[in-house]
């Protein structure tokens, strides 16, 4: 390798990247699997023991505010309030994603505990969005997975666990989508519009559902949190309000994402597909292997939080490191023929969902309804094929997340 990437030719905005990440980061866990781009200021970590090894780390930080000057990418989520953007500072600043300890436990905790409590007796709300979502598609001889099943799943499931009222689901459906650009740095102005727009949306009815739900319990898990509070539980509303909003963006792309990849690879892959239904107990296994091989997320991040030797590289405090899940879940010291897409598997655990103390925190969730959608979807549609069998994958170019534009099929 004459010269080593930057961080954004990890991302599907190089399109060799977009149309093959592998290819690059097969070479780079070979010949430099640590390595510090200078320009962006970040340490690349591709090997599945170091990435694990990070992650693992419970004393590594993840504020922005921690980081040092030099990690320019880092740090621009400091200054990335764009203008009209009307959610006060209180709610702005509490999301668990980027926060530390103490905080970050503190927040998490109860969120944890009444979302697993949630989880855990909604599979049959689940098998109901995902019916109706079936249902909807008909008698129709080709669709689009994408548009018809997987970007609808997620955003209603998330809503009925959050207890929103089925007359507002349209308006929810837009606020999601407009608020999941948040996520892109390279907005265009009328990306950006959107944003705003929907966010400011989302984040002044979720206050209202919240005081709606302090006034009138009901089966949902805004209840479940504003009773927390009532409870003692030491939250304020903007910590409430801005983590319910993050299930709701977090879990709505990268589940859908999930579900879409998923279809493809076994379309892709016809023998797991039959492997499969005539064996429907390892649908567990077989998700957590699309969450290997077609990782959601691309990488997540750490700051170090003292010096640091990671994979032979000096770290020095503050300074910032990004972790190529999608590297480590192909590595082949973890995962013996990794670029084999194989659902009965049983080798080290993926990173999809990250680890240590930030674990994606709707990890059960996710999985659950993978579960669920892709179950019923190929028992509904046994002779799924793609429309066009010479189909080239259209990969969004969102950066660092990794999902199908569309997905066009014959039933």
């Amino acid at each position: 390798m004459s010269e080593l990437p930057g961080v954004f030719q990890l991302t599907p905005m190089n399109p060799d990247f977009n149309a093959n990440p592998h290819a690059l980061l097969d070479e780079l866990r070979q010949q430099c699997p640590v390595y510090r781009d200078k320009a962006a200021g970040v340490f690349v970590l591709t090997r599945h023991t170091d990435v694990r090894g990070v992650l693992s780390d419970t004393s590594m930080w993840r504020s922005p505010e921690r980081a040092e000057e030099a990690a320019v990418v880092t740090r621009a989520i400091l200054t990335a309030r764009p203008e009209g953007l009307d959610v006060d500072d209180e709610e702005e600043r509490s999301g668990i994603l980027m926060m530390d300890e103490p905080d970050h436990m503190r927040i998490r905790g109860p969120f944890a505990k009444a979302l697993y409590k949630r989880v855990a007796k909604s599979r049959p709300k689940v098998q109901q969005v995902v019916n109706e979502w079936l249902d909807g598609i008909g008698d129709a001889k080709t669709f689009d997975v994408m548009d018809k099943f997987a970007l609808r799943v997620p955003v209603d499931v998330i809503a009925r666990l959050l207890g929103v009222d089925n007359a507002r689901l349209v308006e929810f459906r837009e606020w999601s989508e407009g608020s999941i650009l948040g996520l892109n740095p390279f907005r265009t102005p009328e990306q950006t519009e959107f944003y705003v727009k929907s966010r400011n949306a989302l984040s002044a009815y979720m206050r209202e559902l919240m005081e709606a739900r302090r006034k009138r319990p009901e089966d949902d898990l805004t209840s479940d949190m504003v009773a927390l509070q009532a409870e003692g539980a030491p939250l304020n509303d903007g910590e409430v309000s801005t983590n319910l909003q993050g299930l709701l963006i977090g879990g709505n792309l990268t589940t859908t994402d999930l579900i879409g990849n998923a279809v493809w690879l076994f379309l892709k892959n016809p023998e797991q597909l039959a492997k499969l239904k005539a064996d429907p107990s390892l649908i567990n296994t077989a998700v957590e292997e699309v969450l290997r091989y077609e990782s959601p997320v691309d990488i997540t991040g750490r700051i170090a939080p003292r010096e640091m030797d990671v994979g032979g590289c000096p770290v020095h405090q503050s300074q910032s490191m990004f972790l190529s899940l999608r590297g480590a879940n192909r590595d082949p010291q973890a995962f013996p023929d990794p670029h084999k897409f194989d659902i009965s598997r049983k080798d080290a655990p993926h990173v999809a969902f990250g680890g240590g103390l930030h674990l994606c925190i709707g990890a059960p969730l996710a999985r659950m309804e993978a579960q669920v959608a892709l179950l019923s979807f190929f028992e509904r549609f046994p002779n799924l094929r793609l429309a066009d069998p010479d189909m080239k994958p259209q990969w969004r170019t969102l950066p660092f997340f990794r999902g199908l534009e569309e997905l066009t099929v014959a039933v």
